[in-house]
């Protein structure tokens, strides 16, 4: 076989079909995770919302998206599972919130009861840092030094170095301040929710 000669058109062909070659294996190991990814983040999604509300069987009755402006005018998205446990009864709602942390955005699904007071709280995405700001995950906890637990966002939840009345973590202030003002405007959300209205097709029982 001919060596093919040393030429910019051949160097350009040999990368465009290393390219393409490449480009259809990714898209083929992608088609190959797309769905157990998406089975991934939906089980996370329930176990956490398990876990918010304290109760292993519940139905997600309905899903709101309700849009609101910070402080600053920017347009936030928040998602809220309206849930029920298994004889009907209505447990409240679960609420994911997104602010910007020390390292990136923080996602916080945070359960209120049908009060609005808080029933427990998991990270759903975080890039603070290891062994200070991700300690939000544990921080704010029942028993925990910052524990936010039955408290309601009625009156805002604040930082005792601004005034308030929520212990900081650890020399993370600013990952503190960013958790609890998305734990505050989920329950502005909360609150924001159409009595009827949202996603009210088939419910999803978890």
């Amino acid at each position: 076989m001919k060596k093919l000669e040393s030429s910019l058109t051949n160097m350009v062909l040999v990368l465009t079909g290393v390219a393409v070659i490449m480009g259809g294996i990714l898209a083929y190991v992608n088609s190959l995770t797309e769905g157990p990814i998406a089975q991934q983040k939906e089980k996370a999604l329930a176990d956490g919302i398990k876990s918010v509300v304290v109760c292993d069987d519940v139905v997600v009755a309905s899903v709101d998206t309700v849009k609101q402006n910070d402080a600053k005018g920017k347009e936030l998205t928040f998602i809220i599972y309206n849930v029920r446990d298994m004889q009907g009864k209505d447990l409240g709602a679960a609420i994911e919130s997104t602010t910007g942390g020390f390292g990136g955005n923080l996602k916080v699904l945070v359960g209120f009861d049908t009060e609005g007071k808080i029933l427990g709280y998991t990270l759903l995405e975080h890039t603070e840092t290891p062994g200070l700001g991700a300690k939000a995950d544990k921080w704010f906890q029942k028993g925990e030094k910052g524990d936010i637990i039955g408290k309601s966002p009625a009156e805002p939840l604040i930082v005792s170095k601004d005034g308030g009345q929520v212990d900081a973590i650890t020399a993370s202030t600013i990952t503190s301040r960013a958790f609890l003002l998305a734990v505050n405007n989920a329950y502005k959300a909360y609150k924001a929710t159409p009595a009827t209205d949202g996603e009210t097709g088939a419910t999803k029982q978890y």
